[in-house]
């Protein structure tokens, strides 16, 4: 009898984890659908040429839970305006937002997020920040300049970091038309991330 009475109140929790995990995948499937639907397209694809003829879709690593993390989120005081390098040899102006830190595999690391002053002159990118990493799988499963991430501000002092929803640069598939901001340094992590894009024979895949 005591055996039933714990199932009974075991099992409601079993249900609400199954409906975060769906909500959690669902939320990449979509990332991962919206991508290769913009790189279908032909306003909006970097790709040129056989590339975009011949692409069928992103390769992705599986989705692991381990990668979305919720992070300690603190705003930057006063930021100044910087000009980061481009892969083209030019600069674009970003400004420091704020930093998250967060724990991966009992280690602790933190990254620094950036505002574009560009997009900041358009609306709609007012809650807009800017995340680009580097990391152990980068020249391997992943582009070797590193990837990016796009979030919102959060509104308390913690943020969610889904490495899942983390993508190469357009300059991975098309280096002549675009200028890419490169991954600063204190942005480079000393683990794999193995989630989200994998940069493989795209156009085959």
């Amino acid at each position: 009898m005591k055996k039933y009475i714990v199932m009974l109140l075991l099992f409601p929790l079993f249900a609400f984890a199954q409906k975060m995990v769906s909500k959690e995948v669902m939320e990449v499937k979509k990332f991962q659908e919206d991508l290769n639907a913009e790189y279908r397209n032909p306003k909006e694809t970097p790709l040129r040429g056989d590339n975009f003829t011949n692409f069928k879709e992103h390769p992705f690593f599986p989705f692991d839970l381990k990668y979305r993390i919720t992070a300690k989120f603190s705003r930057t005081e006063n930021p100044k305006p910087f000009e980061i390098p481009t892969s083209s040899g030019k600069t674009k102006m970003y400004k420091e937002y704020g930093k998250a830190v967060f724990e991966l595999d009992g280690k602790s690391y933190t990254l620094t997020l950036y505002q574009s002053l560009d997009l900041l002159k358009q609306k709609k990118y007012k809650d807009y920040l800017f995340l680009p990493f580097r990391d152990a799988t980068n020249e391997k499963e992943t582009y070797g300049g590193g990837k990016y991430m796009d979030l919102k501000i959060p509104k308390g002092n913690t943020i969610i970091l889904d490495f899942n929803q983390s993508y190469q640069p357009y300059c991975a598939y098309n280096a002549y038309d675009y200028n890419c901001p490169i991954v600063p340094q204190e942005n480079k992590l000393p683990v794999e991330i193995r989630a989200g894009v994998m940069y493989e024979d795209i156009y085959h895949h």
